[in-house]
C-alpha cells in the first residue's frame, strides 16, 4: 500500500483529519471538560504544581453552559466527585463555583443542590466559597444570596451533631474562611438540638455553651456531644501526658485536636495509632518511624500490619492515597527504609499493599484490569538519578515503582528500557521493588530518546494499545519526535495506540498534541498521577 494513502486512512470511526491530513482522535468539549475536572487543564498536560485557576482554564465550561448544557456539566462534576476520578479537588470545586454563579437558572439550581455531595469535608466547602468570591467580579454577580445561604445551611443541617462536631473541630478554617464566618453569613437555623449546641460552640465559645446547658434537660445524644466538646477543650489546655492519652482513648480524639507539644510524645502517638483512620495511619508512617513509635517486632508494627492486611479497609480508601504513602515510605528522610530492612513482616505487607494498589481500590474505581496491551518504557539515562518534582525520591525509583504497579495489574504488558538506544531489560513483573531497582541500576546509561519505544515496537511488530514512557525530562537524543513516532506506529500497525509521557523532573514540556485524545503529558509526579494514567487508559478523560 502507498505510504501516503495509508496516512490518509482513519484507524477507527472516532478519528478525524488534523491540519496535516493525518488522523487523530477528536477532542470534544465533553472530553476537555473531563480533563479540566480531573486535573485543572483542558489540554493534554497534567502538571503537579498547583495552577491558579481562572476563566482561561475553563473556557469549555463556559461554552457548555452557554450551549444550554449546564445541568450536564453539574452531573459530570458529581460523577467525577463520587467516583473519585479527579486527581485534584480544586478544579471540580472551581467548576461548581462557576456553575453556581452563571446566568442560567437551572444550572445554578443544580449546582447549589450538588454542594453537599461534592463538598464532603469543610476544607472543600471553604475552597468552594473562596472560588465564588474570586469569581464574583469577573462574573459580575452577587454572592451571599438566598441560594448560597440555603446550600451552606443544608451542608451543616444534613449531618448529625457529633459528625458536625468532629468536622468543625478537626477542620477549623481554610482559605481565609472559618465555620464562624459561614454560620454568620448563612443565617443558619439549627435543625436539631445537637446542631444548636455545635453552632453555639462555634459562634460563642465553650464557656457560653457550658452556661447555656448547665441546668437544662437534654437527650443522651446531646450529653455525648457536650462531653466530646469538653474533651476537645480540655486537651487544648493540659500538659499532662497521661490526661492527653486518656482523652484520646475515651473520646477518639485525632491528631488535629492536639497541641504541637503533645505530638513530641511517643506514648501519645501510640494512643493515636489505636483508633487512627487508615488513611491517616499511612500518611503518618514516616513520622511514627522517625519518633520510634514503630520499632521492629513492636506491638505497634503488629497493628500496622493487621490494618494493611484488612482488604475491606484498604478498599475504602482512595487509590491516590496508596501512592502518596509510597512516596513517604521509601524516603530515607523518615528512616522508614531502615525499619523495612529490619522488619520483614512490615516490609512485605507494605510492598504487597502498594503493588496491589491498582486492584485494591473501591468498586467505583477500576477494580478489574483494563485488559489493554501496555508497553512500559523506562528511561535509564544517567540523569534519572535526580529527584522527582514533589518528592524526595529519585526519578529511577519512582519510574520503577510505577512501572511495576501497572505491570502487575495488566497481564498483557511488556517492560523495556532505553536511553539513546534500546537496551535489554532484565526486569520481570514478579520481582520485588528492591530487586527491580537493583536490576535497573545495572543497565548501561546514555542520553534520552523518548521516540525509541514506538520505533522499536513498530520494527518488532509488538502490539501495544498504550505506551507509557517514564523519563526524567523531555530531552530527545533522536531525530524523530515521540508524537511523530506514535503516529507512524498507529498507521503501520493499524492500532489506535495511546502515548503517556511521564516527565518526572520536568516542569513544562509539550509532547502531546492537544487535539489528539490519544496523547498525554505528565509533568512531575504526585498522588494524582496514577489516577490520571488510569482515567486516560480507560478513555474517561
Amino acid at each position: 500500500m502507498d505510504e501516503d494513502a495509508n496516512q490518509m486512512q482513519p484507524l477507527n470511526d472516532k478519528q478525524v483529519p488534523n491540519s496535516e491530513g493525518g488522523y487523530v482522535w477528536q477532542v470534544t468539549d465533553i472530553n476537555r471538560l473531563h480533563r479540566f475536572l480531573c486535573f485543572g487543564s483542558e489540554g493534554g498536560t497534567y502538571y503537579i504544581k498547583e495552577q491558579k485557576l481562572g476563566f482561561e482554564n475553563a473556557e469549555v465550561l463556559i461554552r457548555l453552559i452557554e450551549d444550554g448544557k449546564g445541568c450536564d456539566v453539574v452531573q459530570e462534576i458529581k460523577t467525577f466527585s463520587q467516583e473519585g476520578r479527579a486527581a485534584k479537588q480544586e478544579p471540580m470545586l472551581f467548576a461548581l463555583a462557576i456553575c453556581s454563579q452563571c446566568s442560567d437558572a437551572k444550572t445554578k439550581q443544580a449546582a447549589f443542590k450538588a454542594v453537599s455531595e461534592v463538598c464532603r469535608i469543610p476544607t472543600h466547602l471553604f475552597t468552594f466559597i473562596q472560588f465564588k468570591k474570586d469569581l464574583k467580579e469577573g462574573m459580575k454577580c452577587g454572592m451571599w444570596g438566598r441560594a448560597l445561604r440555603k446550600a451552606v445551611a443544608d451542608w451543616y443541617n444534613g449531618k448529625n451533631g457529633l459528625a458536625v462536631a468532629l468536622a468543625v473541630t478537626k477542620y477549623k478554617q481554610r482559605n481565609g474562611w472559618s465555620h464562624k464566618d459561614l454560620l454568620r453569613l448563612s443565617h443558619l437555623k439549627p435543625a436539631s438540638e445537637g446542631l444548636a449546641v455545635v453552632t453555639k460552640y462555634i459562634t460563642k465559645g465553650w464557656k457560653e455553651v457550658q452556661e447555656a446547658y448547665k441546668d437544662k434537660e437534654f437527650s443522651s445524644e446531646t450529653e455525648k456531644l457536650l462531653k466530646y466538646l469538653e474533651a476537645v477543650e480540655k486537651v487544648k489546655r493540659t500538659k499532662d501526658e497521661l490526661e492527653v492519652i486518656h482523652l484520646i482513648e475515651e473520646y477518639r480524639l485525632v491528631r488535629e485536636h492536639l497541641q504541637t507539644n503533645h505530638l513530641k510524645s511517643k506514648e501519645v502517638w501510640k494512643a493515636l495509632l489505636q483508633e487512627m483512620p487508615l488513611t491517616a495511619m499511612l500518611r503518618n508512617l514516616g513520622k511514627m518511624t522517625a519518633n520510634s513509635v514503630l520499632e521492629p517486632a513492636s506491638p505497634e508494627v503488629a497493628i500496622v500490619c493487621e490494618r494493611l492486611r484488612n482488604e475491606k479497609l484498604l478498599k475504602k480508601i482512595c487509590h491516590s492515597v496508596d501512592h502518596e504513602i509510597f512516596v513517604g515510605l521509601f524516603a530515607n528522610k523518615f528512616g522508614l527504609v531502615e525499619l523495612l530492612l529490619f522488619d520483614s513482616v512490615l516490609s512485605k505487607q507494605i510492598q504487597k499493599m502498594f503493588m496491589g494498589s491498582f486492584s485494591s481500590v473501591p468498586s467505583t474505581h477500576t477494580v478489574e484490569p483494563t485488559g489493554k496491551r501496555f508497553l512500559l518504557a523506562v528511561d535509564v539515562s544517567a540523569s534519572m538519578t535526580q529527584r522527582v518534582l514533589g518528592s524526595v525520591l529519585n526519578a529511577s525509583t519512582v519510574a520503577a515503582a510505577m512501572c511495576m504497579v501497572v505491570a502487575r495489574t495488566e497481564k498483557d504488558s511488556n517492560i523495556v528500557a532505553f536511553s539513546h538506544e534500546m537496551v535489554s531489560c532484565p526486569v520481570t513483573k514478579d520481582m520485588t521493588l528492591p530487586q527491580v531497582l537493583l536490576k535497573m541500576s545495572e543497565i548501561p546509561m546514555g542520553g534520552t530518546d523518548c521516540s525509541l519505544p514506538m520505533i522499536w515496537a513498530q520494527k518488532t511488530h509488538t502490539a501495544a494499545d498504550v505506551f507509557i514512557v517514564f523519563t526524567d525530562n523531555e530531552t530527545f537524543a533522536g531525530n524523530i519526535h515521540p508524537a511523530v513516532a506514535l503516529k507512524e506506529y498507529r498507521e503501520k500497525m493499524s492500532i489506535p495506540a495511546k502515548l503517556i509521557v511521564c516527565g518526572m523532573t520536568s516542569n513544562g514540556f509539550t509532547i502531546a498534541d492537544p487535539d489528539d485524545r490519544g496523547m498525554l503529558d505528565i509533568c512531575g509526579f504526585d498522588t494524582g498521577a496514577l489516577d490520571v494514567i488510569r482515567n486516560f487508559t480507560l478513555d474517561l478523560i
